[in-house]
């Protein structure tokens, strides 16, 4: 594993606003508040989510981006990129290869957070297609793509970004965990940015509780003690 002290840059690639809160906020907000510097990439704008039939559609993508502003500033988080991809239809493509790899070369992370591209059949929510697409990009982009100078190759002749490779993977709600984060003391910071995310989760009774079981859950299997909540992940390193 590659220690905090070794790591300045973190970079989270998600398919859909709240996304990223769900699965990792709690391990989030202890990085930044190690002054580890973390920037989300969020691929669609959620257009396709909450609700509300008396929201016009039409401003849906423009809530979800302000909500997902909002709850990163809770954990942290300043720099949110959107790449503006429709929400249920997104697949492996070279143009979202490409666009993941822009934001890698652009962020130059030493440690990447990917959702998984593996279905989780005890887990059909969290195995939502956009899901296993963002996944699956998302590591096809760290590698071979952002670390290759010449793939994507209009990236490097028309807009100057070199090659980089990621040097260390977390793959968020991947069925087999690795890694335990601690997030007893940003529990709170989580369910603030959860709760940002109002268009999908003003109506949802229950959530923190919901949420605190989850994470106590996990810090069961991580062997803390009891009482303690945490987020887990699949961490790998990458060659090179």
């Amino acid at each position: 594993m590659l220690p905090d002290d070794e790591t300045s840059r973190v970079l989270a690639v998600t398919a859909h606003p709240d996304d990223i809160d769900f699965l990792a906020a709690g391990t989030i907000a202890g990085w930044t508040d190690r002054g580890i510097e973390v920037t989300y990439c969020i691929i669609t704008d959620g257009d396709a989510g909450g609700s509300d039939h008396s929201v016009d559609r039409a401003q849906i993508p423009i809530i979800r981006r302000a909500e997902q502003v909002a709850a990163a500033q809770i954990v942290g988080v300043t720099d949110v990129r959107f790449l503006g991809y429709r929400d249920g239809e997104l697949t492996v493509t070279h143009e979202l290869r490409r666009d993941i790899s822009r934001v890698i070369r652009q962020v130059r992370p030493q440690r990447i957070l990917i959702q998984t591209p593996e279905r989780n059949w005890d887990s059909m929510p969290g195995s939502h297609p956009d899901h296993l697409a963002s996944g699956e990009a998302a590591i096809q982009a760290v590698f071979p793509d952002a670390g290759n100078p010449f793939a994507h190759t209009s990236l490097l002749q028309d807009e100057g970004l070199d090659g980089w490779s990621v040097s260390e993977v977390w793959v968020m709600g991947h069925s087999k965990r690795t890694q335990f984060s601690d997030i007893t003391d940003q529990f709170d910071r989580k369910i603030a940015a959860l709760r940002a995310h109002q268009s999908q989760t003003g109506e949802r009774h229950g959530l923190d509780e919901l949420i605190r079981d989850w994470g106590a859950r996990i810090g069961a299997e991580a062997g803390f003690e009891p009482g303690r909540l945490a987020e887990g992940f699949f961490v790998t390193r990458m060659p090179g």
